[in-house]
C-alpha cells in the first residue's frame, strides 16, 4: 500500500479534473442521462486532450486547438462540434471555480440548429387511423394509443415510459407526468378525444395503479429502446418512413402554434422553465413552417390564374 500524500493543485491532471467534475455532477443529483452524456463527451474530448495533461497547462489556446481539430474531422458535424466544445467549456469553467487554473473567457462557435422535419397532415391521417381491434395485436393498438398521446401532449420519451396507471385522472381530466427532464411534475389536461382513447385502452390494458400505463406484452415497463423500435415499426407499417420520438414533440408544438394556441400555455405543457426556451424551440420550427407558407402561397396561385386568363 502506497503512502498517503498531500496532493497539490499543480499535480492535478486533466483526468483528475474530469473525475472530480463527474463526482460533482453526481453530488448535485443530476439526471442519469445527463451524467452519461458528460461521460461520453469526456471520452471524446480525451481523444484530443491527453488525460495526463496538467490542469495548469490548460489555456485559451487549448480550447481553440480543440475546436480546430474538431473542424478538421469530417465525421463531426456542426452540431456535434458545438456540443463537444460546450462540454469542454463547462469542464474548464469548473476548473476555474475550483481555482485550479486562472480565469479566462471562453467563446465557442455556435451551430445553426437544423429543424427536425415534422409529420405532414397526410402522414398524421395514416398514423392516427384506428386499427381494427378484432384483428390487431396489443402492440399495434398500444402504438396507436401512444401516437395519439404524444401528439396530444408533446411529452418526451423518458416521461411517457414512466407514466403509471394511477397518474391518469379521468375524473379530473388530467394526467400527471412525474418523470420530466427538470424533475418538476407536470399536470397536463386531457382533451375529450384523448380521454376517450385512454379510457378504452385501460379496459384492454387492465393492471393495478402502480403498473406502467404503456407496458410491454407481459405487463412490465417498456424500455427506452423498445418504445422507439415499436413506434418505428408502427410508422413503417402505416407507410410513414419518418420516425423519432422527438418528432412527435415538434409536431405537437408546430400544430399548437399554427392552430392559434397560446405560447405561454405551450410553455407549461412542454415543461420549459422559461418562455425564452419555448421561443427558441419554436424558432427551430420556423424553416419547417416556411415550407407550408410556400406550399400555400396565395399570391403564386392567383398569379397562375392571371397567366391563364392572359392578364
Amino acid at each position: 500500500m502506497g503512502k498517503i500524500r498531500m496532493e497539490i493543485a499543480n499535480e492535478r491532471t486533466f483526468a483528475d479534473g474530469c473525475e472530480e467534475y463527474l463526482l460533482d455532477c453526481k453530488a448535485r443529483n443530476l439526471r442519469e442521462g445527463t451524467i452519461k452524456h458528460y461521460i461520453d463527451s469526456i471520452k471524446q474530448i480525451k481523444k484530443y486532450i491527453d488525460e495526463d495533461t496538467p490542469l495548469t497547462d490548460i489555456t485559451k489556446s487549448t480550447i481553440d486547438s480543440y475546436v480546430v481539430a474538431l473542424r478538421e474531422n469530417p465525421l463531426i458535424n456542426d452540431q456535434s462540434l458545438y456540443t463537444y466544445a460546450r462540454d469542454l467549456k463547462t469542464l474548464v469553467y469548473f476548473f476555474m471555480r475550483k481555482e485550479y487554473i486562472p480565469y479566462f473567457k471562453i467563446t465557442i462557435p455556435k451551430a445553426d440548429k437544423q429543424p427536425i422535419e415534422t409529420y405532414t397532415d397526410r402522414e398524421l391521417i395514416r398514423l392516427l387511423k384506428k386499427p381494427n381491434l378484432k384483428h390487431c395485436t396489443f402492440t399495434e393498438y398500444k402504438s396507436w394509443v401512444m401516437t395519439n398521446f404524444l401528439l396530444s401532449t408533446g411529452v418526451r420519451r423518458n416521461s411517457i415510459i414512466n407514466i403509471k396507471i394511477k397518474d391518469v385522472d379521468l375524473d379530473g381530466d388530467v394526467i400527471h407526468i412525474n418523470v420530466t427532464k427538470n424533475r418538476k411534475t407536470l399536470i397536463i389536461p386531457l382533451n375529450v378525444d384523448l380521454k376517450k382513447i385512454l379510457s378504452e385502452f385501460l379496459k384492454y390494458r387492465k393492471g393495478n395503479d402502480e403498473d406502467y400505463l404503456f407496458c410491454n406484452v407481459f405487463g412490465g415497463q417498456v424500455s427506452r429502446s423498445s418504445v422507439y423500435h415499436q413506434l418505428y415499426e408502427y410508422n413503417k407499417s402505416r407507410g410513414v418512413e419518418k420516425t423519432g420520438m422527438h418528432r412527435y414533440r415538434h409536431t405537437f408544438a408546430k400544430k399548437w402554434v399554427t392552430m392559434g394556441g397560446n405560447v405561454v400555455t405551450l410553455q407549461k405543457i412542454l415543461g420549459h422553465s422559461s418562455l425564452a426556451i419555448t421561443q427558441n424551440y419554436l424558432n427551430i420550427l420556423v424553416s419547417d413552417i416556411k415550407k407550408d407558407v410556400e406550399e400555400f402561397n396565395v399570391l403564386r396561385e392567383f398569379k397562375k390564374e392571371s397567366i391563364k386568363m392572359g392578364a
